[in-house]
């Protein structure tokens, strides 16, 4: 079922970046503390860190005390945003070509309608104070 769902790698070091940072409210932490920790590439993460700092997610700290930190409360930030942050709009699929070859009539009928529904609605209905618990008890057993 993983494969099911698709999610860019810059997307999911967004999310799982920021659950980190959430579940260390007003600490700055160093890009290379998040990239061991989610075992990625420092300058990969580097990047996504740029987008997300664009987008007011982060700040950036220079310097040897520095790092980043959320912008912004975790309550007042949902998955969606995060998201698209790093890919631009969630798209609506309703066909696997990308075009209405089916006239309506879809193959797998609304699957791809349901479940695009779906996990806009999670995204967009889930806080990062939701998952910081998860991060953090991440962190006691690592």
């Amino acid at each position: 079922m993983q494969h099911l769902l698709k999610i860019s790698e810059a997307a999911s070091l967004a999310l799982h970046t920021m659950g980190l940072l959430a579940s260390r409210p007003g600490e700055q932490v160093s890009t290379r503390e998040l990239a061991g920790r989610l075992k990625v590439s420092e300058a990969h993460l580097a990047k996504v860190m740029q987008r997300l700092g664009r987008a007011g997610l982060v700040r950036s700290q220079r310097g040897p005390k520095g790092g980043f930190a959320l912008q912004r409360n975790p309550e007042d930030i949902t998955l969606l945003e995060v998201y698209e942050a790093t890919e631009g709009p969630l798209q609506e699929r309703r066909c696997l070509l990308g075009n209405p070859m089916c006239n309506g009539n879809c193959i797998l009928g609304g699957l791809l309608e349901r479940v695009g529904d779906e996990v806009r609605d999670y995204f967009s209905q889930t806080r990062l104070s939701d998952l910081k618990d998860t991060f953090r008890q991440e962190a006691v057993n690592a």
